[in-house]
């Protein structure tokens, strides 16, 4: 992660401050960052981090040190085409649940990211706005976050910068931030669209190599992941500080916009998990903890009314709470947004159980369902209740 700073420690995000779900993604050699998503089954990274890879390792830091887990499988999104950086985007699942410690994240799932303040978290090289990036090797990569702002989106700066650039974006699928110094000479935007603005100031970093995959976070949830660099001129006028790619100032970014993928996202989730149930005769509402990692509860949502749209999208808020059973103790708590897209009428939400060897009663755990987008849950009702047994298999007590 490049910064205005010329410390680069600085900016070294360390266990137990927040962003333990940011992972470094290893495939063969090379390696990008990513983020561990809810249900800690799955990272979110990007496609050209693992394409074509016959193995892949998702590296965790943790309090007790850095574990690395083998994923069992992959997903390339079917619109990956890295010329133009689009659809740049690939599910890993891991081969054992993520430790608990390990943050899961949600999607940013609302469409209004440009001028939203960002936070960048990934495992590239450090440096420093006026000379870019330091060269890999002289450095052992770490954990680093920066600031910026999404600027404007992919086809918006296309449109600016005119017909001879060899680039075509999807429309509404890319999120561009530039790395500005307060100086006009090296606004990226400004130069190249007239956006004068410096943004987050002498706050702002930019990706560098090892970051791709690495996401953008607005609230704490996940709403860019990091695609690709660019130095780029207009009319004989460049912003780069030093016309090297080298994510120096004058540089810009491009990140997919994780709103404009969450369908893709969400049901290549649901698809790959073979367990959950699709019906209501299959829902388990007792779970065993089991001695170490994490289970899964099942929860399962169905919506019986009329689309007025056959293309609608129905949306309701979730948020597990304790029963007598405590989170982060005995399962992890999660809350989110369920969405079901057109043809879906169920989808199952997941929910981790936290596996020990002590000997404890049975504990519950509660579901609310709320805020329903699209439908109702009926007259005068506001919110839908459902509740989970943790069962114990330690052994009995007194």
């Amino acid at each position: 992660m490049v910064t205005v700073t010329r410390d680069p420690e600085r900016y070294r995000v360390l266990p137990g401050e927040g962003y333990d779900g940011v992972v470094q993604v290893s495939a063969e050699g090379f390696y990008g960052s990513g983020v561990l998503l809810n249900g800690g089954r799955a990272v979110l990274t990007s496609a050209h981090v693992i394409e074509g890879a016959t193995s892949v390792t998702v590296n965790m830091d943790t309090p007790a040190g850095q574990i690395n887990v083998p994923a069992s499988q992959y997903a390339l999104h079917p619109l990956f085409d890295s010329a133009n950086g689009n659809g740049d985007l690939a599910l890993v699942w891991l081969g054992a649940s993520a430790p608990v410690t390990a943050e899961r994240r949600s999607l940013y799932r609302e469409d209004d990211e440009v001028g939203s303040n960002i936070t960048l978290v990934g495992y590239g090289l450090p440096g420093d706005g006026l000379n870019g990036y330091v060269e890999s090797g002289s450095v052992a990569p770490a954990k680093r976050l920066a600031e910026n702002r999404f600027d404007t989106t992919g086809e918006t700066m296309k449109d600016a910068l005119g017909r001879g650039i060899g680039w075509d974006p999807l429309p509404g699928s890319q999120l561009i931030i530039d790395f500005d110094n307060g100086t006009r000479e090296n606004d990226a935007l400004g130069a190249l669209m007239g956006l004068q603005d410096t943004g987050r100031g002498a706050a702002e970093g930019l990706i560098a190599p090892g970051d791709s995959g690495g996401p953008a976070f607005i609230d704490q949830k996940v709403a860019g992941v990091a695609t690709y660099t660019a130095s780029l001129g207009r009319k004989g006028q460049s912003p780069d500080v030093n016309d090297e790619l080298d994510s120096s100032f004058g540089e810009i970014a491009s990140f997919q916009r994780v709103s404009h993928y969450q369908q893709w996202i969400d049901q290549s989730l649901r698809v790959a998990d073979p367990d959950a149930p699709t019906r209501p005769e299959e829902v388990e509402t007792h779970v065993f903890e089991g001695d170490e990692g994490t289970t899964l509860a099942y929860f399962l949502l169905e919506f019986n009314g009329q689309r007025d749209d056959p293309e609608q999208w129905l949306s309701v808020d979730y948020a597990t709470r304790d029963g007598t059973a405590t989170a982060g103790e005995d399962y992890v708590a999660v809350a989110d947004t369920l969405i079901l897209y057109p043809d879906e009428t169920r989808a199952a939400i997941p929910v981790e159980v936290i596996g020990d060897d002590t000997p404890e009663p049975d504990e519950t755990f509660y579901l609310d369902v709320f805020n329903p987008v699209g439908g109702s849950f009926g007259e005068d009702v506001l919110m839908l209740t459902a509740v989970r047994t943790i069962q114990d298999d330690d052994g009995w007590i007194a």
